[in-house]
């Protein structure tokens, strides 16, 4: 199997690209893809795989702002990952990540990101740490705690000297 890794920003993905991520990411999500998951996914850098038979692998990173150690720092959050399921386990995730990983260290302060239980393997081999502290939110009515991310939130090459707590900027839909 042939393939090849791009990367591109949103604003360079043509409308008919843009339709077979949201069609590869719903197909992977078995469905579960809101509107709000999408519109996280854009306005970032993508890495796309492609083969013979179309688009094989994406992810994205997009800016988030977290408080981290008593600063707010520009953090690079994966969206999106995902591999078309005739292909998985087949390394196209981890060319995916490289990729990710490469923009983040060169453009952010460190990554994250929220696993699901599958994902979750992939990105501990690779490094990435689950946070074990609170994650809480800046949302319209101040700062409030979301618990049903905590142990599933991973961070990667964070830098050393953080408190006990992650507060991330505020978005629609599921805010991490």
């Amino acid at each position: 199997m042939t393939t090849r890794l791009r990367t591109a920003h949103t604003a360079d993905l043509a409308p008919a690209q843009l339709r077979a991520v949201r069609a590869l990411l719903h197909d992977a999500f078995d469905g579960d893809l809101s509107d709000d998951d999408w519109d996280h996914t854009l306005g970032g850098v993508h890495a796309l795989v492609d083969d013979e038979h179309g688009l094989a692998a994406h992810g994205a990173v997009v800016m988030r702002r977290v408080r981290y150690g008593g600063r707010w720092l520009r953090t690079g959050y994966v969206e999106g990952v995902a591999v078309r399921r005739d292909v998985r386990r087949t390394g196209l995730g981890g060319r995916v990540m490289d990729a990710l990983e490469g923009i983040v260290a060169r453009a952010y302060a460190f990554g994250a990101l929220s696993a699901s239980d599958e994902g979750a393997r992939l990105y501990e081999a690779r490094g990435w740490r689950a946070w074990d502290g609170r994650v809480l939110a800046l949302g319209p009515d101040g700062v409030v705690r979301l618990p049903e991310e905590e142990g599933s939130t991973y961070l990667w090459a964070a830098p050393a000297g953080a408190d006990d707590e992650l507060v991330f900027d505020w978005r629609d839909g599921d805010v991490l």
